[in-house]
């Protein structure tokens, strides 16, 4: 597969604007220039080929014209990236799976009630395959092609990363509209009841730890990207994405990182423990130090640490799965972090998809045990999470992976556009704090809904 440096520019975000024209857009965003960034955004459009689950059945389509299978739609992935073509170099992403993994794609690898109604219309996994992408470092200011990128890709005939002809502005549909208030499908008074009977089911030893969340929702109109522009500036968070595909538009701002290989080390840095931001110096540095002394933060922390853990374990090397950071406090624009890091080493007979189907939801937003977790979960939410707590990133025909936790993410389906947000539910926990803990996590969001107008350029 061929390589092509190009000339470096600092703003990928413009850049993607002219991947959009193109199907299947999809920029994996590090949030460069945020100061809460990551290092590396990945750009591409155009897949050769896609891979699209609901319920049972995964459609694959290809130039050579439409397949469906009931197979397990994780291993029609991994034949569909055994015909991509790889080199040898250090970029992450040389080609593969770019896509997201919606919550509910774990009822194919766990038996679940079908209690939660499933009302957003969008498929449990939706991936690309991409013979090509634009990877950006923004540490050593390189860019590279991988790849040949297809025409309409943007590339101009000087080897650089497409520039935008001005300021980003709203696409072709328009600039971005909310056009109605949003509204939770949680009451404080319904979540209350839901959070007794998560309560309950802790007395009764069912479970230790469930997250609860909710879910808000407005009707919309306009240019989606726009959004996530909007979204980016107000919060923005190393392990973002935006994915365009025709059934709906993704738009993360996740803080949290749920598996990462490279070179054959396995990593997760599950997050547990939140406090809000505050805009007086002092008054934020306390919310650190109390977050970090937190007896119950840590508690939580630990207890997700362990079921990492065990879902590590089932394709590591015996021995070799580690806690290498314990409670560090890691800093957002809207909240504070409590992150623990667990690493291991990937067995050698087991395949980065055999790592993703045994942790697959991640236990951070499930609870423990994580099977029952999930049950509860599937009774008390009054709908079906789609993409919410499912995962967004690439898997490269080079062995190495990257997925984040899809938090702080919008969905936008047709003239629908929902947000969420939630938090671990233990013994210890008071309804109040619980309560205003997810509209502190959802506060960046319902940012981006609060403007009746949200456009790039404001």
């Amino acid at each position: 597969m061929r390589l092509t440096e190009l000339e470096y520019r600092p703003d990928s975000a413009n850049s993607f604007r002219h991947l959009l024209r193109l199907p299947f857009g999809v920029f994996l965003d590090s949030g460069h220039g945020s100061g809460f960034a990551g290092r590396y955004d990945i750009m591409t459009a155009a897949p050769r080929r896609t891979l699209t689950t609901v319920g049972p059945v995964t459609e694959i389509r290809s130039a050579d014209g439409i397949f469906r299978s009931g197979d397990d739609p994780l291993e029609l992935l991994r034949r569909a990236l055994d015909d991509i073509d790889t080199t040898a170099c250090d970029l992450p992403f040389t080609g593969g799976a770019i896509g997201c993994f919606a919550y509910d794609l774990g009822r194919r690898f766990e038996r679940l009630p079908a209690v939660a109604v499933r009302d957003i219309e969008f498929p449990e996994m939706v991936v690309g395959i991409y013979d090509w992408a634009y990877v950006i470092d923004h540490d050593e200011r390189r860019a590279w092609l991988v790849g040949d990128a297809p025409a309409g890709a943007g590339l101009p005939s000087r080897p650089a990363l497409p520039a935008a002809a001005g300021p980003a502005g709203p696409g072709a549909q328009g600039p971005f509209e909310v056009l109605s208030p949003v509204t939770a499908n949680f009451s404080r008074d319904s979540y209350a009841r839901a959070f007794g009977a998560v309560q309950e089911h802790i007395r009764r030893g069912d479970c230790y730890q469930v997250n609860l969340a909710q879910r808000f929702s407005a009707r919309v109109r306009g240019d989606s990207y726009s959004a996530y522009l909007a979204l980016r500036r107000i919060n923005p968070a190393p392990f973002s994405a935006y994915f365009s595909t025709p059934h709906g538009d993704v738009l993360s701002s996740s803080p949290e990182r749920f598996l990462r290989i490279a070179d054959g080390v396995v990593e997760t840095k599950p997050i547990k423990g939140t406090r809000p931001r505050l805009a007086d110096e002092s008054a934020d540095r306390r919310q650190r130090e109390e977050l970090a002394a937190s007896a119950k933060d840590r508690a939580e922390n630990v207890m997700i640490v362990d079921l990492l853990r065990n879902d590590l374990g089932k394709a590591c090397v015996a021995g070799s799965v580690r806690v290498s950071r314990l409670f560090d406090v890691e800093s957002f624009a809207q909240v504070h972090h409590l992150v623990s890091t667990v690493t291991g080493r990937l067995a050698a007979d087991r395949h980065p998809l055999d790592l993703l189907r045994g942790a697959f939801p991640g236990g951070s937003i499930t609870g423990a045990p994580k099977l029952r977790a999930m049950e509860i979960i599937d009774a008390l939410e009054p709908e079906r999470r789609s993409i919410y707590c499912g995962s967004i990133g690439y898997l490269s025909a080079n062995g190495r992976m990257d997925l984040n936790v899809a938090i702080r993410s919008l969905l936008r389906v047709g003239s629908s556009i929902h947000a969420w947000a939630g938090g671990g539910i233990v013994a210890d926990s008071r309804v109040d704090a619980e309560f205003q803990e997810s509209l502190d996590k959802a506060s960046g969001l319902l940012a981006v809904l609060a403007d009746a107008s949200v456009s790039a350029a404001s």
